[in-house]
């Protein structure tokens, strides 16, 4: 799932960058290689179009993040340490096997 919405976030990358480049600016940008759009998009050419579907992606662009950020979360919160019993950490020792009563003294100078 993950892999799926990291391939969709690369190409929304791609086309909200494509759709702000094509945006008339004061030096034009990539819009003047567009030729004549206004036939297509009507009379104020692609302005409002492109406007429209710069937002809209970038909408689409965030809540996808959002949601792999969760979606990463989820699948990374989970502990090695929750992973291993409590058993396995600490050996039992057996109840037969007598300890030491006295500890050696430590030597001195």
């Amino acid at each position: 799932m993950t892999s799926t919405l990291l391939i969709v976030q690369f190409i929304l990358a791609v086309l909200l960058t494509i759709a702000i480049l094509l945006q008339k600016s004061s030096s034009m940008g990539l819009g003047a290689y567009s030729g004549s759009n206004e036939s297509m998009f009507g009379a104020k050419g692609p302005a409002n179009f492109l406007t429209k579907l710069t937002f809209i992606l970038g909408i689409i662009l965030v809540l996808n993040t959002l949601y792999l950020g969760y979606l990463y979360n989820q699948e990374n919160s989970k502990s090695v340490v929750d992973a291993v019993e409590v058993n396995t950490l600490v050996p039992a020792s057996p109840a037969s096997t007598p300890l030491p009563q006295s500890a050696p003294a430590a030597p001195t100078k």
